[in-house]
């Protein structure tokens, strides 16, 4: 093929093209976005806030361990109604037994001590120290009788002077006799207030040492602190369990409390009292109700999540629901009747404002039609709908986002258009 003819070809390719780029000009016919609308309807809106929760027992009891020993029986099951005081675990406390009869003894020797002491001490002991200080003050009381009259005796030349010395000298040894005896009777009722007040604290510690003995005794029987429902036994008969370990737990299941883990932008909309529906995934078919009573104060992590923990107190009458199960929380907060509304999806958001695209006919060809981006403002919200409080009209069409970016003045073609649940095809 020689050149003349190969440009001859390009030249007809050329103006082939620019005609049909023409021809589609002049006939209108440039592709246009296809679109879905929808029509706003009034409908019953009903604000609510769906999220998980964890249920509790509002008056828990907890039995733990207080001594370490080994689970000796268990009298009751997991799950069972029990009464106040109701034998649920025996431990094994028979050291503790035996130390506690041994110490019960020690009391008692403690205890006859003090008495002693308190009453001046043994009693024959007592008796002898007094009786040869007594006994010895007479014989001093006697010799100096003796000392006056044989003086006077002397002065009637009655008696001798050797009588009179030896009296004395008799005498200055029974002075000095009571002399040993008073300190020795004073040393005794030392000894005697030191061994009561030795007594004292010997019977005081040993008191103590019994009480906590017998305290250890009674902790080894554990009885139900109230009636309810024994949600939790997690020890079993010979398990050897340290100061501290769970026993069991039990509480009044009819009221239980739920937890739920509000997401931070939600904790806006929560007020107390407001109705609480609870369902659990292991009871599909059941449900049960129950109302908003702490609002969280303050916002804490939880995985991924930032929430507000909120605490709903819920009827649990037939004891379904289990404390620390995981459950669904959900709370009608608000609820609107009759009111106009929108999709969520058809609400775009842009500095704090919401806005849809509004189709609007045109006379450029028949069923093109043009977009203008309103601004409208909403009140609640469901899952699946915005409350229109102003911006739009019943009967307007409301175009829906698809495979292209919508905006404003844009030609479409509305294809499909919803009302409610229904979608209508537009002929042609």
């Amino acid at each position: 093929m020689d050149r003349r003819l190969r440009n001859r070809i390009l030249l007809y390719l050329l103006a082939a093209g620019v005609l049909a780029f023409v021809l589609v000009e002049m006939s209108g016919r440039k592709p246009v976005a296809k679109i879905s609308a929808v029509s706003p309807m009034r409908e019953n809106l009903v604000s609510s806030i769906s999220s998980n929760g964890k249920v509790e027992p509002i008056e828990p009891f907890v039995m733990r361990a207080k001594l370490d020993t080994f689970v000796e029986k268990v009298h009751a099951t997991e799950g069972q109604a029990v009464k106040k005081g109701q034998l649920l675990l025996e431990l094994n406390v028979k050291d503790v037994a035996a130390q506690l009869a041994e110490a019960r003894s020690k009391l008692l020797r403690a205890q006859d001590d003090l008495r002693a002491a308190k009453s001046g001490g043994r009693t024959d002991d007592a008796a002898r120290v007094a009786g040869d200080l007594a006994k010895m003050q007479a014989e001093r009381d006697r010799l100096q009788k003796n000392h006056s009259v044989l003086a006077r005796l002397i002065a009637e030349q009655a008696a001798t002077r050797e009588e009179l010395a030896a009296n004395d000298l008799a005498l200055t040894k029974a002075e000095a006799e009571v002399t040993r005896l008073l300190a020795a009777k004073q040393e005794f009722d030392r000894s005697v207030r030191l061994d009561t007040e030795r007594a004292t604290l010997q019977v005081q510690q040993l008191q103590f040492e019994v009480g906590a003995l017998e305290d250890k005794v009674r902790n080894g029987w554990i009885a139900a602190p109230a009636s309810g429902t024994l949600y939790s036994l997690p020890a079993k008969a010979g398990d050897f369990v340290k100061t501290g370990d769970l026993l069991a737990e039990m509480a009044d299941l009819h009221k239980v409390r739920v937890r739920a883990f509000i997401d931070e932008p939600e904790l806006g909309a929560l007020e107390a009292n407001e109705p609480v529906k609870i369902t659990w995934d292991a009871l599909p078919n059941r449900s049960w109700m129950g109302k908003t009573e702490v609002i969280p104060k303050e916002v804490v992590a939880r995985q991924t999540r930032s929430v507000g923990e909120l605490l709903c107190s819920v009827n649990n009458d037939k004891l379904e629901l289990l404390p620390n199960i995981n459950v669904n929380v959900r709370i009608n907060s608000k609820e609107r009747l009759g009111v106009l509304s929108v999709p969520r999806g058809a609400v775009e958001a842009e500095g704090g404002r919401r806005y849809v695209f509004v189709v609007k006919s045109n006379q450029l060809g028949v069923g093109k039609s043009t977009l203008e981006k309103r601004e409208i403002h909403v009140g609640i919200a469901d899952a699946t709908n915005y409350e229109v409080i102003s911006g739009l009209q019943e009967g307007e069409l409301v175009a829906l986002p698809g495979d292209v970016d919508l905006r404003d003045g844009m030609a479409v073609i509305v294809v499909a258009t919803e009302v409610g649940n229904f979608q209508v095809q537009p002929n042609g």
